[in-house]
């Protein structure tokens, strides 16, 4: 059965740090998103109307990546995605998908507190070291973290989604 890594949480939580160092770990590729969303899209992002913009381009390119690592796991690869997954409905698509596909689907919820995360991103923002994808201002974070659904007991328990605190 093949198998596959999802890394999901809020903004600033941690993800790409711990998506990264778990790739590392079991010798395989982390696909990012918002890499590929800064690379694909950034030089094309409008002025106005920024939402239906962004929306239509995550759905395509979450597709993009899908198929990409089913091609990864025909090869025998688990590959470790960061996809920004923020509403319990996107989760639950991407878990349909998983099971249909006969997919071990291995689940990392990474958390902190809002304030820890806020401070994270604002610094990434001026350092852009190795988890730097993007500038997240502070209005767009605290958008984001305002839109983020944490994943209830019945979707951790069925999802057996391990738990990360990341707050230190």
């Amino acid at each position: 059965m093949p198998s596959l890594h999802l890394v999901e949480g809020p903004v600033g939580a941690g993800k790409s740090t711990f998506a990264k160092s778990l790739a590392a770990r079991i010798k395989a590729p982390h696909i990012a998103l918002d890499e590929w969303f800064a690379k694909l899209f950034s030089p094309d992002r409008p002025a106005t109307d920024l939402m239906p913009w962004y929306i239509a381009r995550k759905t395509r390119l979450l597709d993009h990546i899908w198929r990409h690592a089913q091609e990864l796991m025909a090869c025998g690869i688990a590959p470790v995605l960061e996809l920004g997954l923020v509403q319990r409905q996107d989760r639950e698509a991407f878990y349909l998908h998983a099971r249909e596909a006969g997919v071990d689907l291995k689940v990392y919820l990474l958390q902190a507190s809002r304030d820890v995360r806020r401070e994270r991103v604002m610094r990434r923002n001026i350092e852009q070291g190795p988890t730097f994808s993007m500038l997240v201002p502070e209005p767009f974070f605290e958008m984001a973290s305002d839109v983020w659904e944490e994943p209830d007991e019945f979707e951790i328990a069925e999802h057996r989604i391990d738990i990360i605190s990341s707050e230190a």
